[in-house]
C-alpha cells in the first residue's frame, strides 16, 4: 500500500543529508558552530562582505532563517555587520581576522568529514552533479 520508503530519491536525499550534519555536527561542536552556521562561513569565505540577501541566495535560506545564524556568528566574533556606504539600509557581512583564520580549519573539517563518507573523488564528483541536477530540474 503506497510507495515504499527506501525506493524513494527523496528519502535518501533526505536522510543521507541528516547523517552528513550530524558528521559535521560532531566535528564542528568544539567550535561551538552549527552545520547552517558552517555552511554560512564557507559561503563568506568566497564572498567576504556578502549582503544578507546574497548570502541566504547562495545558501538556500530564507533571509529569515538566516538572520539568526548570522546574529550568532557576529556574537561568536566569525563577522562583522557594517552598513555600505552611501546605504545605511543595506549591510554587508565581513569577516573578522577570526573568522579569516578559522578557514583553514574550515577545510580540514570538510575534508574529515568528505573522509568519512567513504566516497572517492569520482563518487564526490558525480554525487554533486546529481543533485546539482535535481536541484536544477525542481
Amino acid at each position: 500500500m503506497g510507495p515504499l520508503l527506501q525506493d524513494q530519491v527523496c528519502f535518501a536525499l533526505y536522510s543521507t543529508s541528516g547523517e552528513v550534519t550530524k558528521a559535521y555536527g560532531k566535528l564542528l561542536k568544539q567550535h561551538r558552530l552549527t552545520y547552517p552556521q558552517f555552511v554560512v562561513m564557507m559561503a563568506l569565505w568566497k564572498n567576504d562582505g556578502a549582503s544578507p540577501t546574497q548570502l541566504a541566495s547562495v545558501v538556500g535560506l530564507s533571509k529569515a532563517t538566516l538572520s539568526p545564524i548570522l546574529k550568532k556568528l557576529e556574537a561568536t566574533g566569525y563577522l562583522l555587520r557594517k552598513s555600505v556606504p552611501d546605504n545605511e539600509k543595506t549591510k554587508s557581512m565581513v569577516l573578522t581576522q577570526k573568522g579569516r583564520e578559522f578557514a583553514g580549519e574550515g577545510e580540514a573539517i570538510a575534508k574529515m568529514a568528505l573522509c568519512a563518507t567513504g566516497l572517492n573523488e569520482t563518487e564526490v564528483n558525480q554525487l554533486i552533479a546529481i543533485c546539482n541536477k535535481i536541484k536544477n530540474n525542481l
